[in-house]
């Protein structure tokens, strides 16, 4: 198997029980790292490293198969559902905090959407569905419009999100003729369609991807984009700062910048949380007001967790921006700080806060 670091011999059990993913690409996304200006940074996330090895880690970082209702479909929050619709991706990130379902036979895939529609439709609460896997954009429009039928009748849904890096990866998906028409039926039906990009890197916003998001805008469609903080890869407030004014520029919302999580095979992303609310500082100082529309987050086994700031009494400050107890929503808490942490679980509990 080619690494960056070289080539090496290794078996297939191997590559299994240390959770390395294959490695895969589209032509499109090589041709555009290798042109962007930014291929020692970029390569990193598409192409495998030996440091893999020795990347210690769960596969399940946020509790996702603890939070399934219906198989397919998880129920974290009150107002939204996260439906796992594919285990396919165009190509495989090497951060992926999926990689236990990634490219992979998995049961955690939805294999029965009148079940989901049921449950849904018996939780009012949930005003917004999520679709994600995988990336929804690697199925057919035909089949996406399936999936869409079962949901665009219930009345409390106000809005639909799907999850996708495929602006990055084979940006031409988006030029499919039948696009307008789905976008159409969520307008129709009431209800706000949300695509939610996923660009890390503004060496990643190709002139196809520009394009095509103008296009879809044109049709209503609404954009957010979420980037993951990764070690050797945008750990740089220039870079992100860059990044994130190109969303802005082209109609996209910066939405979220993750943490990167401790994922087995995929640790080594990470950046210490010290560093990480530095670089969000700094990227903060090279933004327009306009453009500050991000919040770091760490999403982590008990909620999504905003990461505010370091305190002159050595604390990380937090606050849960959602959380499965919803009278912890909002709350700002504290831990002390040790060098080089990189996760909550990193950080002693001496607040004795409950989670």
């Amino acid at each position: 198997m080619r690494f960056i670091e070289g080539d090496r011999k290794i078996a297939e059990t191997e590559l299994q029980a240390r959770s390395i993913t294959r490695h895969h690409v589209t032509k499109f996304y090589r041709e555009q790292i290798a042109n962007s200006g930014y291929y020692e940074q970029l390569k990193h996330i598409v192409e495998p490293s030996v440091k893999e090895f020795d990347s210690t880690g769960i596969l399940d970082t946020s509790g996702e198969q603890d939070n399934t209702v219906v198989r397919g479909l998880q129920h974290k929050y009150a107002q939204t559902g996260l439906l796992l619709v594919t285990n396919r991706c165009a190509s495989y990130c090497r951060f992926c905090f999926r990689k236990r379902l990634v490219g992979r036979e998995s049961d955690e895939i939805v294999p029965d959407m009148a079940k989901v529609r049921q449950y849904i439709g018996c939780h009012p609460e949930m005003t917004n569905v999520l679709l994600s896997g995988g990336d929804p954009f690697v199925l057919s429009t035909a089949k996406l419009d399936e999936i869409l039928a079962h949901l665009l009748s219930i009345p409390h849904l106000a809005s639909i999100r799907i999850g996708t890096k495929l602006l990055a990866f084979e940006p031409k998906r988006f030029e499919d003729p039948a696009l307008p028409a789905f976008f159409q039926r969520i307008r129709d039906a009431g209800k706000t369609a949300v695509l939610v990009t996923h660009f890390d890197h503004i060496g990643e916003i190709s002139v196809d991807a520009e394009k095509n998001i103008r296009s879809l805008r044109a049709e209503g469609v609404q954009f957010l984009n979420q980037s993951v903080l990764l070690a050797d890869v945008n750990d740089n407030p220039e870079i992100l700062a860059d990044t994130f004014a190109k969303c802005h520029q082209i109609g996209v919302r910066p939405y979220y910048l993750f943490q990167a999580r401790p994922v087995k095979g995929a640790s080594h992303f990470q950046v210490p949380l010290r560093r990480g609310i530095e670089i969000a500082h700094g990227v903060n100082q090279r933004l327009a007001g306009i453009e500050k529309t991000f919040k770091y987050i760490m999403s982590h086994y008990t909620g999504k967790i905003e990461i505010l700031d370091w305190g002159d009494d050595g604390r990380i400050y937090m606050r849960y921006h959602q959380n499965k107890i919803s009278d912890k929503v909002g709350k700002i808490f504290s831990r002390q700080y040790v060098e080089t942490a990189c996760w909550l679980d990193d950080l002693p509990d001496d607040d004795r806060l409950k989670n």
